[in-house]
Formats: structure tokens, C-alpha cells, sequence
């Protein structure tokens, strides 16, 4: 499995032609307690670039974008019942949602947890 970040602080985990997308944990620290998330229904499109989930914290509510494009497969339930998961486990059991996608090209231009990690710390 292949992790790729986004500058919006997404992360997606591919696996051929499958991907969970959440938000990473410099996000979920610079939102502080989340309260609430919005997760795409399965059968939805997404499009690399677009809303695709909300997240909404003590601090403030932030639109979550895909990665790439897709149709969901799935959305993290579990976080409807309990969002600090996003909080406590954010590159891990607080995924958002899961994705077929449409075009694996669309990843090359993403980065890979070096970049990242180089990229936040230049903010």
C-alpha cells in the first residue's frame, strides 16, 4: 500500500485501484477537538480537487477534498458515533472514506510522506 499527501492535508492510501482518504495529523492538530464529520454516501462521485467530506471542530468547519477521483465505496461510519477519532487516530481508524478511483495517474501529483513532512515544516 502506497500513502500520498495532499497540500490541503489529505492523505490517501492506494491499494490498486482502492483508496481510504482522512485528514492527517498536523490537521487534525491545527483544527483542535473535532465534533462532528460528514462523510460522502457510497455511490457518490468525487473529483480530485472537490468537496468530498466535512469536518467541523471546536475551532471551525473545514471542507475535506479528494484526492483524486472516484466513487466511494464507502464512508467511515464509526465517526458519525465517535469523530474525536479523527482526533485520536487520524492517518488510521479516523479514515473518511473509500474510494474506487478513476484515473491512478491523477496521484502523480501528490506527495509522498518525505515531501510532506517538508512541506509542513515550512509552514
Amino acid at each position: 500500500m502506497t500513502r500520498y499527501f495532499t497540500a490541503e492535508h489529505e492523505w490517501i492510501d492506494v491499494d490498486g485501484s482502492t483508496a481510504t482518504v482522512g485528514i492527517t495529523d498536523y490537521a487534525q492538530s491545527q483544527l483542535g477537538d473535532i465534533v462532528f464529520v460528514e462523510t460522502p454516501a457510497s455511490g457518490a462521485r468525487v473529483t480530485k480537487g472537490g468537496d468530498a467530506a466535512v469536518v467541523e471542530s471546536v475551532k471551525a468547519a473545514s471542507d475535506v477534498y479528494a484526492p483524486v477521483s472516484g466513487t466511494v465505496s464507502e464512508g467511515n461510519d464509526a465517526l458519525a458515533d465517535d469523530p474525536a477519532l479523527v482526533n485520536s487516530d487520524p492517518e488510521g481508524e479516523g479514515w473518511f472514506f473509500k474510494l474506487t478511483l478513476d484515473d491512478p495517474s491523477e496521484l502523480d501529483g501528490l506527495m509522498d510522506d518525505a515531501a510532506y513532512k517538508a512541506f509542513i515544516a515550512g509552514l
